[in-house]
């Protein structure tokens, strides 16, 4: 291959890029299976504050994820889990490597206000909560037996960050099996260019990407399924 060649092969837009992939087979659907779970990642002070050092304006995802619970809660056959991350103030539980490569997650102290919930999602009593200690929201959690135990076999992905711990947990997702829809309007990132990059990465891979209306039609028109299991926290 010449070094024109080569340039060309690396540097596909996202469209040739897509082309490319549909005629490999990638960027097949997953589409929806028979019981779902909603899945809203890391909305905790330490993401959706612009104070903070990662922090971003994520206002226009907090009402998206809040429409879609505001679905969701009509319901008792879809369970919401909730995740965020946190650490002991020793950092006894938080590997060398990660304060090296990720240094904020220091400050990420277990009971202080970066990782708590934005208030505005007035999480219920019922909808489980999960520390995470790595970006997928199924890595040395308990996540796979409370989908397991309520026979989920879809998630929906929202939440932040789309480059980070959405794409891991939809990653993670297929790798369990399961199927993943991710509403595009309801992640977000604090950039831009790697929002865009991560949702066309997630749907060639991981997951269909579908608008918040299509999200929410789905759910309105699924039929109610007997034997849901109530998640505690």
């Amino acid at each position: 291959m010449t070094a024109a060649q080569t340039q060309q092969a690396h540097g596909l837009g996202n469209r040739d890029l897509l082309d490319q992939y549909l005629a490999a087979g990638f960027a097949g659907r997953v589409g929806w299976g028979e019981r779902v779970a909603l899945l809203v990642i890391d909305m905790a002070g330490a993401w959706t504050s612009q104070d903070e050092m990662i922090g971003a304006n994520l206002d226009g995802v907090l009402r998206n994820v809040r429409r879609l619970l505001d679905v969701v809660r009509t319901r008792d056959d879809i369970p919401v889990v909730f995740t965020t991350m946190a650490y002991d103030e020793t950092y006894s539980d938080l590997p060398f490597p990660s304060r090296l490569k990720t240094p904020h997650l220091e400050r990420m102290i277990r009971g202080s206000e970066r990782v708590r919930l934005v208030p505005g999602l007035d999480r219920r009593p019922h909808e489980a909560l999960i520390e995470k200690p790595r970006a997928s929201a199924f890595f040395n959690t308990n996540l796979p037996s409370i989908l397991a135990a309520q026979r989920v076999d879809t998630v929906v992905v929202v939440g932040c960050s789309t480059s980070g711990c959405v794409r891991s947990t939809c990653e993670s997702a297929i790798d369990h099996g399961l199927r993943a829809i991710v509403p595009a309007e309801a992640v977000g990132d604090r950039s831009a260019s790697a929002h865009e990059a991560a949702l066309f990465d997630i749907n060639a891979r991981y997951a269909d990407v579908l608008s918040v209306e299509e999200v929410v039609g789905h759910i309105e028109r699924l039929p109610r399924t007997a034997g849901a299991v109530t998640t505690d926290a």
